[in-house]
């Protein structure tokens, strides 16, 4: 089943790194999905640290936006309000900025799971009450 999603940063990074606990994973799951991939600014943010030690993998990154495998899909300056309340909302998980816009992102893009190793996204709620359709790996 081919699926639309919206991908943060841990799916990214066990993708491009095979000492990853979820590279297999990560991988497979990489053929189910439809191109583009959406991702925020954020999320590009923490993958680039994350791979600061991996030079051909951010390389790589780069390439995929290029190519049109990644394409950021969301504007924070035109969300700022929404986003702002969701990390007072969930202040207490402690919701990161790039979660904040994935889950507003959820909410723009209606078809698209948050393809993730987060299992914060079972917390959230877009719009303020909806469980988000989220693609993890199973939890031992």
């Amino acid at each position: 089943m081919t699926r639309w999603a919206i991908v943060d940063t841990g799916p990214l990074v066990a993708f491009l790194d095979r000492r990853e606990r979820h590279h297999a994973w990560a991988v497979a799951q990489m053929r189910t999905l439809k191109a583009p991939l959406l991702v925020c600014e954020s999320v590009l943010t923490e993958a680039m640290f994350l791979l600061s030690g991996f030079p051909a993998a951010r390389e790589k990154l780069m390439h995929w936006l290029d190519r049109g495998v990644l394409e950021i899909g969301f504007n924070l300056a035109d969300h700022k309000q929404t986003v702002t309340a969701l990390l007072l909302k969930y202040q207490d998980v402690p919701m990161a900025l790039a979660d904040a816009c994935l889950v507003r992102m959820t909410e723009i893009h209606d078809r698209h799971v948050v393809f993730t190793l987060d299992s914060d996204f079972s917390i959230y709620r877009k719009h303020g009450r909806l469980p988000i359709a989220v693609l993890v790996p199973d939890r031992p």
